[in-house]
């Protein structure tokens, strides 16, 4: 009798931590999201993958400089006129944007939406601008002009014609928000990726960490590195995809806010760490700092690691 206990308790156990694990792709923020859920079966987990993208598409629906119809929209339309009143949640993200811009001595800027778009990086450009007109490009650029009202919630541009966007770190807010809502309801694990910035938590169904990896920009289907990531977040920056390529030099699609040039020097910059958004803040800054410049700002934030890969293909990792 004690043993057909034993036996009976055993299996209650099993079929309670008994897990399924749900992935779905959908486009959101322009951009491909894959979340993975795992849950106790597959319409729960089915259930909470949908709530994920509700949050994403009610982001989306705030801070998209592309939908007339968003709070920071509103903020562009009226640069140089009045501030605008915003939710908390959109001052909030303004205001870690200009945090991150004050970290890197800005080369990470949410104005630099504003850039006109004189670099041409679909394989057309032959010769360099000239340098009046890199110089013009980021006349209405600059972070010190987004001014915050605290008090008010208000964000105010100052510079007519000044545009603020976060396609820069909006993907890893999201991210790192459907982790949070998630954990919130009990959700034992799952990934939010959107497009490579991606926020993990919990373990696999078969107790193991998640697997990231990170692609080698110069041979196409080899990985750099695997991760073995739990409670974490990556995120990449690199100028793989989308360069121009002038006088056997290649200039990424990632400009620098306050010269108007490409980045150089860096094919991409790797960080992890425990938020997505950050991640993605400090991986955007380093590919326009450069890597001498990048790593000493990266060792400021000893929670976060780098991997850098450099023109030449040289691939610099953070020692702790």
């Amino acid at each position: 009798m004690r043993l057909l206990c034993t036996i009976t308790f055993l299996f209650i156990i099993t079929l309670s931590q008994a897990q399924v694990l749900q992935k779905k792709q959908v486009t959101l923020m322009g951009s491909v999201f894959e979340i993975t859920i795992v849950d106790r079966d597959t319409a729960s987990a089915r259930n909470y993958i949908d709530l994920v993208i509700a949050e994403v598409t009610r982001i989306e629906n705030l801070i998209s400089e592309w939908k007339p119809e968003t709070q920071i929209s509103e903020v562009n339309r009226n640069a140089g006129i009045r501030p605008v009143k915003v939710d908390r949640e959109v001052f909030d993200l303004t205001k870690r944007a200009i945090a991150y811009s004050r970290n890197s001595n800005g080369a990470f800027d949410i104005s630099i939406v504003a850039l006109d778009k004189i670099w041409k990086f679909d394989g057309s450009m032959t010769e360099l601008p000239t340098e009046e007109a890199i110089r013009k490009s980021v006349e209405k650029v600059g972070y010190q002009h987004i001014i915050l009202d605290s008090v008010d919630c208000s964000i105010y541009l100052a510079l007519p014609g000044m545009k603020i966007g976060f396609g820069s770190i909006g993907k890893g807010y999201a991210a790192d928000r459907g982790k949070a809502l998630m954990q919130e309801k009990s959700v034992v694990a799952g990934i939010v990726n959107a497009s490579g910035d991606l926020s993990t938590w919990g373990l696999q169904p078969n107790n193991k960490p998640w697997l990231i990896g990170i692609k080698n920009p110069f041979k196409a289907y080899k990985t750099i590195k695997t991760l073995k990531m739990q409670e974490n977040a990556v995120a990449t920056s690199g100028n793989y995809e989308k360069y121009a390529e002038i006088d056997n030099r290649r200039y990424a699609h990632i400009i620098n806010p306050k010269t108007g040039y490409p980045s150089t020097g860096l094919t991409s910059v790797t960080i992890y760490g425990p938020s997505a958004e950050f991640a993605n803040a400090l991986s955007t800054s380093i590919m326009v700092l450069g890597q001498e410049e990048g790593i000493l700002l990266a060792k400021r934030f000893p929670l976060y690691h780098y991997l850098l890969i450099t023109d030449n293909g040289t691939v610099i990792k953070s020692q702790r």
